[in-house]
């Protein structure tokens, strides 16, 4: 965890889901949890963008279809997070903090964390990524970088589902 993409373990039961939004000290809470659990911990952005391709794929994939309107979707869906996030002993950050009540489905015995930040502060930091995450030359710039090419259709991704109704 931290700036490495961390390796799951198999037989590795999820225990924590963090529903702290981004900048809200997910990297430290991950930290913290890959010690008190003794195991790896998923935190999606590094995940995503330092993992291979497929770990930035499952999740534009799965987020590109919120609100399933359908059952078998939604078990699609379902069973690609479950595939991301076996072998990990918690998740934190962006797309696990938006997908709660999914996690909760496959995970019923985790138990939920929710990291917090001063809201004037949290808009600042979040205002500073935003504005840097969707320059419309970001795509050619990090177009020859594995994973990284996926980086603003992943983004416009997670902003569609933040912003969708219901």
């Amino acid at each position: 965890m931290g700036q490495q993409y961390s390796q799951p373990r198999p037989g590795i039961k999820l225990q924590v889901i963090g529903a702290g939004l981004p900048r809200t000290g997910t990297a430290s809470i991950s930290r913290a949890l890959e010690i008190l659990l003794d195991g790896p911990v998923y935190h999606g952005g590094t995940q995503a963008f330092l993992g291979p391709e497929r770990e930035i794929k499952t999740w534009i994939q799965v987020l590109n279809q919120w609100r399933p309107e359908s059952i078998s979707i939604r078990r699609s869906n379902l069973d690609l997070i479950k595939e991301r996030v076996d072998g990990f002993v918690a998740i934190t950050d962006s797309p696990g903090s938006t997908l709660v009540r999914e996690l909760m489905a496959i995970y019923p015995d985790a138990k939920v964390i929710c990291t917090v930040r001063d809201i004037g502060s949290w808009e600042r930091s979040m205002a500073t990524v935003s504005n840097k995450s969707t320059q419309w030359f970001l795509r050619f710039i990090l177009f020859p970088l594995p994973s990284l090419r996926y980086f603003v259709d992943y983004i416009d991704a997670l902003r569609q589902q933040c912003t969708s109704p219901g």
